[in-house]
């Protein structure tokens, strides 16, 4: 029993986005696809323990999924319209798993793709979807997990994480959001909200905002796994190899950003050793895949300052020069003082302390509540020996931290200096 529960969840993660977005096509709804797939992988825990498993569980479950939203549509006399066209769909291809190839490009129309769950990446990522509510529903809908699992990851209550989706899926039908793959002209600015999404997912599992951890693995790796997806999907786009690689460069550390005591390890202090050379590998020949393709933006500039760290074989050897004119192209492409903090960082790092830490300065009136803002600046006045005014911006960067790992770290070098 525990074997054949062990391999549905494995399904589910796996296929769950792919069954859903065929279903939620057909339908035209998130919630009678959700309850059917729901009644699909139930039927499949009742059954696969003393039947078996089938030689194709995804298509077992699509066909079980499909016949499940044919019933729930004779039960809806309104949507009966519906039911010959799914009976029509299910008869023709009884056992094929969603996914299968559709309709040839020139009958679809300019801007088709053949995965459906590219369909339903756009539809859960659009702009008119709030932030935090297209996180959530990505993960819902595509990442397979349940909302108490994506709540759980995000720290908030499982109400509240439910509200969200509830609204988002509300403002998809409220403002007839098309189920669909945007038209070429205005695919790059929609391309842009699905790959921002990707990398909130990934940054959150990164640094949490709160917690007791630093680090939420399974919020990393699900991003890493949906920006395989999207690649797998439009492989012609280099910026979502870039996001790839810049995920991968990133997770690369992951081992070495905490001590074994679960203390916080700042990136020049890392032991090298621990980072993750196959996740390195793999970043650098993305990056080096995806710079030559045309249109370079920010998720494949951010990706090559990723690999100016992972080439360094020690933080004395970093090309802080190069990442300083990286972040220089940059700053024209991500709007906000973020990418300019970094920056100043970075120039601080190559040309001079001073410098870096006038370039900061002017960022104050825009950055004051941020608390890695104070703890930048707390550090460049610690290298130079300004050592009250350094205690002064540690403990306005403790004043905004939320994360009980990078609390205790700023608590540590504040007390160096005071």
């Amino acid at each position: 029993m525990q074997n054949a529960a062990d391999l549905i969840a494995g399904v589910f993660r796996q296929e769950s986005g792919r069954i859903l977005a065929g279903l939620i096509r057909r339908s035209g709804s998130f919630e009678r696809a959700e309850e059917a797939l729901q009644e699909a992988f139930t039927l499949a825990l009742e059954r696969w323990p003393d039947a078996g498993v089938p030689s194709n569980p995804a298509a077992w479950l699509t066909t079980v999924a499909q016949r499940k939203l044919v019933d729930g549509t004779r039960r809806e006399k309104t949507r009966r319209g519906k039911e010959d066209e799914l009976r029509y769909e299910i008869e023709r291809r009884p056992s094929e798993p969603i996914g299968w190839p559709m309709a040839p490009a020139e009958e679809e129309g300019e801007g088709h793709f053949p995965d459906e769950r590219l369909r339903l990446l756009f539809t859960c990522c659009h702009p008119a979807i709030d932030a935090r509510s297209r996180v959530a529903l990505t993960l819902r809908t595509l990442g397979g997990l349940t909302t108490p699992e994506i709540a759980r990851a995000f720290l908030v209550p499982e109400p509240t994480l439910a509200q969200r989706i509830v609204r988002a899926k509300r403002k998809i039908e409220e403002a007839r959001i098309p189920y669909e793959v945007p038209a070429r002209e205005a695919l790059a600015e929609r391309l842009a909200s699905v790959q921002a999404v990707l990398y909130l997912i990934f940054n959150e599992g990164y640094s949490a905002a709160a917690g007791d951890s630093l680090v939420r693995r399974e919020l990393c790796q699900e991003a890493i796994r949906l920006a395989r997806m999207l690649c797998a999907l439009m492989p012609e786009d280099g910026e979502n190899w870039g996001l790839l690689a810049l995920m991968l460069l990133q997770d690369s550390r992951r081992e070495a950003r905490t001590s074994a005591e679960g203390e916080l390890v700042p990136l020049e202090e890392q032991d090298r050793t621990l980072w993750d050379r196959e996740r390195i590998r793999e970043g650098l020949a993305l990056v080096e895949r995806a710079l030559p393709m045309p249109g370079v933006g920010p998720q494949r500039l951010q990706a090559a300052i990723a690999a100016c760290h992972a080439e360094a074989a020690s933080a004395g050897e970093t090309d802080w020069a190069q990442i300083a004119a990286l972040y220089e192209r940059l700053v024209p492409l991500v709007p906000g003082a973020i990418v300019r903090l970094n920056r100043a960082v970075a120039v601080a790092m190559s040309a001079g302390l001073e410098r870096g830490l006038a370039e900061m300065d002017a960022l104050a009136a825009e950055l004051e509540d941020y608390h890695l803002f104070h703890a930048a600046r707390a550090d460049l006045l610690r290298r130079m020996q300004r050592r009250p005014e350094a205690a002064e911006a540690y403990s306005r960067a403790l004043e905004r931290s939320t994360n009980a790992v990078e609390r205790r770290y700023l608590r540590r070098r504040l007390a160096e200096v005071v």
